[in-house]
């Protein structure tokens, strides 16, 4: 079956990358996992060899025959649907802790993310195959080009690790970058005195022109004095630790959860 390019697949067809990434999952305090975009099912596999079981959501309907067929189970169970519109509570109630991991689809990669983020009070740990520039900029700290909203929204709730880089010929069709995968273990569900909208609004204005100094891009949410104070109104996005970000984001008045 011919990847679609419209759906940006790229099969990963390297037996050792799929078990290696299957070997970096944790799955401690977890109850069940969700794989995003099985594909033909290469993971899959080395997945349901883990003490957990699991749910796979799958878009393209074409590849839901091979994988009800290849891997149908008392601990598989598939969804064919779009993980952006997957109503992801309904799947996994209040309470149940489960981790993400997969072979993501690099056109809505960083919107992956972002989703766990969302959902981070029920998910310690994702792993997966990002574009290797994705995941530079998910693991980035303070100074570098690549650091920038995901950076700092990540970091504020996971511990990201860049476990190692995957050549193109691991795929078919061969993507024209390089991939890597990463793993993200969360080491806080809240952070006292802001909330996630608050914090990732904060970060995205800051960002939004990250040449600007502090005090003209933030200055219309918080007061100038208080930049100057903290020692951050002259200073750029880039320059800032998560930490301090999350100072700032604590001086916007009226918390939005």
């Amino acid at each position: 079956m011919r990847a679609k390019k419209e759906m940006g697949q790229h099969f990963l067809v390297q037996e050792s990358i799929a078990e290696r990434l299957a070997n970096s999952i944790a799955t401690d305090g977890c109850s069940v996992m969700l794989e995003v975009g099985p594909g033909k099912g290469i993971l899959t596999k080395y997945l349901l060899r883990l003490p957990l079981p699991l749910k796979a959501v799958e878009l393209d309907r074409d590849l839901i025959p091979f994988l009800e067929k290849e891997f149908s189970g008392n601990t598989f169970q598939l969804i064919q649907g779009d993980i952006l519109r997957v109503r992801l509570d309904e799947l996994f109630p209040p309470g149940v802790s489960f981790l993400m991991v997969g072979n993501f689809p690099y056109n809505i990669s960083s919107q992956i993310v972002f989703l766990a983020l969302q959902h981070r009070e029920q998910i310690p740990f994702v792993a997966g195959m990002f574009q290797r520039e994705m995941a530079e900029r998910i693991c980035s700290g303070p100074g570098s080009k690549a650091y920038g909203v995901i950076s700092v929204i990540t970091q504020a709730y996971y511990h990201p690790e860049l476990l190692f880089l995957v050549k193109p010929g691991s795929f078919s069709p061969p993507p024209k970058v390089q991939s890597a995968v990463i793993k993200l273990t969360r080491y806080r569900k809240e952070i006292d005195g802001v909330g996630y909208n608050t914090l990732r609004q904060v970060v995205k204005m800051a960002f939004g022109q990250r040449r600007k100094k502090l005090r003209n891009t933030l200055g219309q949410i918080i007061d100038e004095s208080i930049l100057k104070a903290l020692g951050v109104s002259d200073l750029r996005p880039e320059q800032l630790a998560v930490e301090q970000f999350i100072t700032l984001a604590k001086q916007v008045p009226g918390i939005v959860p």
